[in-house]
């Protein structure tokens, strides 16, 4: 009795609560399964998708869906990262530990210790193998990293790596990487790997280095400078060489140019003079007469000391408006007077 007062009391019959609950669990399994049927994938991953154990990759981005329960999603970031060999990014000396300094100590060719620090960015390929070729591709990529880097170093001087050789150690590292990855295989791919910086271990010898690096920079200045300087005059020098060679190409010309002028300039007076021979020789000496006369100074000496010019002529005139011709016919004529006397 007291049972059914209570139930009585409530108001709720015992088939009505049973009902709500399980409806009440119903939507809470569809709640959970809704949950778990959808998935969604970013621009920079790819998820993968492992049903019974048989995994696939799944690219695109947007939002998915899956099995409750029996398919399960694991996303990968497909993003460039990157990883840091023989340093770490604090500044604090005690934020470098022995792992650290020993990764940077290497030894080069001609036995010389030398602390060198890289950078690897490396971005995953394939998901799949990603996940499941390793435990950890990121550490099987340091670990080849760190044994390329070693075995490279190995093969050059110590100051062809901290001058000159960097950027051929660099491409010869990445490249032995790359072959060695693409054997291993494990979804992962090096992007780039670089040196971040490299000092010998003594405060010394890194001081010659940089002299030895001022150096042959200072060299290198000089050689750019000397090579303008050369490209500035090879012009210039060129275009005077030309200049000099169109000169006497024109003077040449000229000079070949005159001599066929004299030479047909002969043919026609020899010509002339086959025709009428002694008329010819008359008129060239008249000719050649006209062209030295005007330069000619004729002095005739006297007895007693006494001169006279004939020529030039044009002394012979006088400026008043005599003649000069007349003052020399009379002073020649007075020379030959007095010569008649004495031979008296």
């Amino acid at each position: 009795m007291f049972g059914k007062k209570r139930e009585g009391n409530m108001g709720i019959p015992r088939g009505k609560g049973a009902l709500t609950a399980k409806i009440v669990l119903a939507f809470v399994v569809l709640a959970l399964l809704a949950g778990n049927s959808y998935y969604s994938i970013q621009e920079e991953e790819q998820a993968v998708v492992s049903t019974f154990g048989s995994p696939k990759a799944v690219t695109t981005p947007g939002l998915h869906f899956k099995i409750p329960f029996i398919q399960t999603v694991t996303k990968v970031n497909t993003t460039i990262q990157g990883f840091n060999i023989g340093y770490r990014d604090g500044t604090d000396a005690d934020d470098v530990g022995d792992d650290t300094i020993e990764d940077a100590l290497m030894i080069t060719s001609d036995y010389n210790f030398i602390y060198v620090d890289f950078y690897a960015e490396y971005r995953v390929t394939d998901p799949v193998k990603a996940l499941y070729a390793s435990e950890n591709p990121a550490l099987v990529l340091k670990n080849i990293a760190q044994n390329c880097i070693r075995t490279t170093i190995g093969s050059y001087s110590v100051d062809s790596v901290l001058t000159t050789g960097k950027n051929e150690i660099q491409s010869n590292i990445k490249q032995m990487i790359l072959d060695k990855l693409e054997m291993y295989d494990i979804g992962i791919q090096l992007v780039n790997i670089t040196i971040q910086d490299a000092t010998p271990p003594t405060a010394e010898v890194e001081n010659a280095f940089k002299e030895v690096e001022t150096a042959k920079q200072g060299k290198e200045t000089a050689l750019n400078n000397a090579n303008k300087y050369r490209n500035e005059q090879i012009p210039n020098a060129e275009a005077e060489s030309d200049k000099i060679l169109q000169d006497a190409e024109a003077k040449k010309q000229e000079r070949i140019n005159e001599a066929n002028g004299q030479a047909a300039r002969f043919n026609s007076m020899y010509q002339e003079y086959a025709k009428y021979p002694e008329v010819t020789k008359k008129r060239m000496f008249y000719e050649a007469m006209e062209d030295v006369l005007p330069d000619v100074k004729v002095v005739i000496e006297g007895e007693g000391g006494n001169t006279t010019t004939m020529l030039p002529l044009d002394s012979f005139v006088s400026q008043e408006g005599g003649t000069g011709a007349d003052a020399a016919v009379t002073e020649q004529d007075n020379g030959q007077d007095a010569g008649m006397d004495e031979e008296e």
